[in-house]
């Protein structure tokens, strides 16, 4: 600029805004949650909402017992990004978040500050223990909604449900009392997953699996001889002759194969050694293929006997051979399986020292099909008292269930051999057991070889301890026996009614989830409901004295009687359960409180969890005019946990699933892939994130992930997050600035629009149904990744790059510049609260920017109806023509920038050589000078030379470099050979002409 030509800067209508460049989030975001909270934005919402269509999404507990890690992070941003978007999209979305407050990891931390000070649990009152773990809890919960406020999370904060509440504990009992009336709960002896650390049975969804060694032994059962089974003998003589005949040939077979002798022996391998006391039977599987084997030769330190007879699956032998210490063996015969189940057994530990005869019966040989040769040797040792499938083999054959083990995980003290020995020690470590029985057995000359192995097992999820299977009285509701309910629409049994709401009656997300649970639920056992703790609501029944659990008086069953304790939950809480003279106060003049005991269990945690839905949606103001939720949202453990709780719960009280809709999330891994521990030092905690970034920026992670999967989380990844937030704040903020002072009076119709405006109106409204769509479907990746693209490509390099100099340089009331600023303020609109649901502190802030207001709130708006009318398929056609062309033009620039031929753009004026007569067409109708942001250009249908700039994307289109003509505007920067030609010295016509109208 000379020394005579004016300063235009002023002229010039550069973005004016005070949306600060640096978002500062860790220090902002706390002063807009005080802003929503004063101004009463949930409440306000649902005010407004009346008459929509209500949208449920039910939130599945948390346990109140620690800050929240990012996994809680995760799952509620998504639940927050269903809400805000159903809202805006014209629901009344209600979100009641609530926690659960019941069951052992409370009690057992309650239980570590009483040994913390030397207290004796058992010596304190029980409603006081009580009392204590609901202080623990309220702590927490405080905590943690503090916690998940800070996220951005909306919802009814001053009104969460909790299960420890009265009327949660009243609906849970009652919910129980519905079991107790309709038939499906019963009080059963069999092997349940028990925790000896705990002392008490826990569900499928309170286990996981870790690595653990095992002692693993293979163990001879010698023959007892052959007799008829007790099945086979008729109350006659001539049935007696009859099964004589049939089986004399069996018989003398058999007795030829073992010898007389009895030498051969059936070996079993087993991981559990603590198990071989209680053991009642030896299964085979007809379908295996087994043979006599003998051993010829033996190492030094084998176990084995040189010339000893075993029976083995010939899939294993080898394999049983090389434990042994076998060098050399041979198999002498097959051995037919209809032979097998003709045998009886003599128990390993029969005629030992000290046994005292506990062990001197008979043990059979029963087939069944859970036996398999893929492990061990093909035989298994059945103890129905610690394993499922021993118990059901059991009940088939009526095998005598064993009570050797204690609840701390000790055998009975009166146990010959092994009385009191532990299995599991109340630190979760090994116990003696296992050792001692491996003794005896080596003692006995059971044992044919030892060893160990690594293998998944089963633990509590809470203390982390080993557990075991333990044949115990417990309560159970039966999933197949038929309901006395009149709620028989989708099934007489709860499985029934299960599988039919499964496939009939929920959407599942992913569709995957379906299988999972179905599965789960086509296969599953009957629900063990009690639990041995003190902290929960109880099992409010009460059974006869003397009365066996299948007589049909075992149970009280009264409706005076679940009324009287549903009133007094209601009054006091499940602690009234507890007070002394309670059972007198709800059997009076029902029955003689001295006939009936009161059960003392507690309900199993999920079965409050699972009854959430009538306390919550059925109950409450804000919940579902038909109690059932539009959607349950968990991560894909829930599958054998909550989903599936819920769902039993609701079949069994109500008939169907509590739900509609399912939707699942993966888990959160460390940025290598690897699951996150503290041992590991790769955990992230969501304060921290908070902290350093903001919870907009934890919130776009989780925008960013394919939630369906696991999802992957670090510094490195959150920078990279953090990048993508500020190139989209920067859109935001060239918004605001080139939307100062833009009044109603500017706008204007489409149709007084040039084509560039209104093709971006166009993919408005493509967006528009892509951004309702996605939202609706919960990809909340595919909604973010359409609008930054847009924001990125199609608004920051191609749009507002191209008309920054109609937006900075035409005069304030030219059609132009209106027609840009009009587009401007409907992209404003559309893509602030399209957004907002994924970053409300952000739009939050874009929103006050632009329309500062005591009360209002970007969240209290919908999104903007977009009119079909805007959609222009041919005009979007030829602007696709008219892009494809411009970045050949831009391409070519760029190499003479790089080569430092030009410094900027508006020095060329390049010629454009098209091949293609209606591209040609489409780009001489529109200014494609100012679309390709140089100061001149031509466009030709001649051939381009050889010289010319290709591109392999646009074929036919090739550019020829040429330097801009004249000089520097000094308003605009174009280069054009007016310049300095008019009033104002150093400008173009066009700012000449926009000066002197100023």
């Amino acid at each position: 600029m000379s020394a005579e030509t004016p300063d235009y800067r002023d002229t010039v209508f550069l973005p004016q805004t005070e949306f600060p460049m640096r978002a500062g989030l860790p220090a902002r975001e706390p002063a807009w949650l005080d802003r929503w909270a004063r101004i009463g934005i949930y409440d306000r919402l649902r005010e407004r909402a009346g008459g929509r269509a209500p949208f449920i999404l039910h939130d599945g507990p948390p346990y109140a017992n620690g800050n929240l890690h990012i996994g809680h992070a995760l799952n509620k941003v998504l639940k927050d990004f269903i809400v805000r978007s159903q809202q805006m999209m014209g629901r009344d979305a209600r979100y009641v978040p609530g926690w659960d407050c019941h069951g052992l990891p409370i009690e057992w931390k309650i239980e570590e500050q009483y040994r913390q000070k030397g207290q004796d649990k058992d010596a304190v009152d029980l409603v006081e223990f009580r009392q204590e773990c609901r202080r623990f809890a309220d702590h927490w919960i405080d905590v943690q909604r503090e916690e998940f406020k800070r996220l951005g999370v909306t919802g009814k904060w001053d009104d969460p449900y909790l299960t420890m509440n009265y009327h949660a504990e009243a609906v849970i009992a009652a919910e129980f009392m519905k079991l107790l009336m309709n038939g499906s709960l019963y009080q059963g002896s069999k092997p349940v997953m028990w925790s000896p650390v705990e002392k008490t049975a826990l569900a499928e969804a309170e286990v996981e699996y870790h690595d653990h060694t095992s002692h693993t032994i293979w163990v001879r059962f010698k023959p007892m001889g052959l007799q008829p089974k007790a099945e086979w003998i008729g109350s006659s003589n001539e049935q007696q002759q009859t099964w004589k005949k049939n089986f004399e040939d069996k018989l003398r077979a058999l007795d030829d194969l073992i010898g007389s002798e009895a030498e051969a022996s059936v070996v079993i391998w087993t991981t559990t050694p603590w198990t071989i006391p209680q053991n009642r039977a030896v299964a085979f599987n007809r379908d295996i293929a087994y043979g006599l084997y003998e051993v010829r030769e033996i190492a030094d330190n084998s176990t084995a006997t040189k010339g000893e007879k075993l029976l083995l699956a010939d899939t294993l032998a080898e394999g049983v051979m090389q434990a042994a210490k076998v060098e050399n063996y041979v198999r002498l015969r097959d051995v037919p399986t209809d032979q097998l189940g003709m045998l009886y057994l003599v128990h390993p530990l029969r005629g030992v020292e000290g046994a005292d005869g506990e062990w001197d019966y008979r043990v059979p040989m029963l087939a069944g099909d859970h036996v398999t040769d893929d492990a061990g040797t093909g035989f298994v040792h059945t103890a129905p008292s610690h394993g499922d499938d021993d118990y059901q083999l059991g009940l088939l054959h009526k095998l005598q269930m064993t009570y050797n083990v204690e609840p701390d995980g000790t055998y009975r003290a009166d146990l010959p051999l092994f009385g009191g020995e532990a299995i599991i020690q109340p630190d979760g470590k090994d116990g003696p057991a296992n050792v001692s029985v491996i003794k005896q057995l080596a003692w006995a000359g059971a044992l044919l070889a030892k060893g160990k192995i690594k293998h998944s097992y089963p633990h509590s999820w809470r203390s982390k301890a080993p557990l075991i299977y333990r044949n115990t009285p417990q309560w159970f509701a039966a999933i197949d026996r038929p309901l006395v309910d009149g709620m028989g629409d989708y099934g007489d049994t709860i499985r029934a009614r299960a599988l039919t709401s499964i496939d009939r009656l929920v959407k599942w997300t992913p569709q995957t989830g379906r299988n999972r649970i179905h599965s789960m639920v086509e296969n599953r056992p009957d629900w063990v409901l009690s639990r041995q703790r003190a902290w929960g609501v109880p099992l409010t029944c009460f059974v006869k004295k003397g009365a066996k659990p299948d007589a049909g008086d075992f149970l009280l069953r009264d409706v005076r009687v679940n009324d009287r304790i549903i009133a007094a939950f209601e009054a006091e809480g499940a602690d009234a359960w507890y007070r002394d003279g309670f059972k007198a106060q709800v059997l009076e003049g029902v029955a003689d409180p001295d006939d009936y005991d009161q059960v003392m269990d507690v309900l199993d945690v999920w079965f409050d969890s699972g009854s959430t839905h009538a306390f919550v949606i059925r109950d409450r103001e804000d919940g579902s005019p038909d109690g059932i939720a539009d959607l349950y949202l968990e991560g894909t453990d829930q599958h054998r946990g909550w989903f599936q709780s819920s769902l039993l719960q609701a079949c069994a009280t109500r008939g169907r699933a509590p739900y509609k809709g399912v939707l699942t999330h993966g888990f959160t891994l460390d940025e290598k892939g690897m699951k996150m521990s503290k041992s590991l030092g790769n955990t992230i905690v969501p304060a921290e994130v908070v902290g350093q970034y903001g919870a907009d920026i934890l919130r776009l992670w989780v925008a960013q992930v394919d939630y369906s999967v696991d999802s992957r989380i670090g510094p490195e990844i959150l920078k990279g997050t953090a990048d993508s937030y500020r190139r989209l704040r920067n859109t935001l903020r060239f918004l605001l600035g080139g939307l100062a002072g833009f009044a109603e009076a500017e706008k204007l119709a489409p149709d007084e629009m040039p084509e560039l405006e209104q093709w971006v109106l166009h993919r408005l409204a493509q967006l528009d149904h892509v951004v309702r769509k996605g939202y609706d479907a919960y990809d909340f990746q595919g909604v973010f990744q359409t609008l930054f693209q847009f924001c990125t490509v199609d608004l920051s390099a191609f749009y507002f790059d191209i008309r920054k100099d109609r937006l900075y340089c035409d005069a304030a009331d030219s059609t132009r510049r209106r027609a840009v600023r009009t587009v401007m303020d409907i992209l404003y609109h559309r893509l602030v609260t399209w957004l907002a649901p994924i970053l409300p502190f952000t739009m939050e802030d874009v929103w006050l920017s632009r329309f500062p207001s005591e009360d209002d709130s970007v969240h209290l708006h919908d999104f903007p109806a977009t009119p079909a009318e805007w959609l222009n398929e041919p005009l979007a056609a030829k602007w696709d023509h008219v892009r494809r062309a411009r970045r050949v033009v831009t391409a070519a620039l760029e190499i003479k920038r790089s080569d430092k031929t030009i410094g900027a753009s508006l020095e060329a004026a390049p010629v454009v050589h098209v091949e293609d007569r209606d591209i040609l067409e489409a780009l001489k109708s529109v200014n494609f000078t100012d679309i390709c942001i140089t100061s001149d250009l031509s466009l030709t249908a001649d051939p381009a030379p050889n010289e010319a700039f290709r591109m392999a994307e646009a074929p036919g289109i090739g550019v020829v470099f040429e330097s801009a003509m004249g000089e520097k505007c000094q308003r605009c920067w174009k280069i054009l050979p007016d310049v300095g030609s008019h009033d104002h010295p150093g400008v173009c016509a066009r700012c000449d002409k926009v000066l002197g109208h100023g």
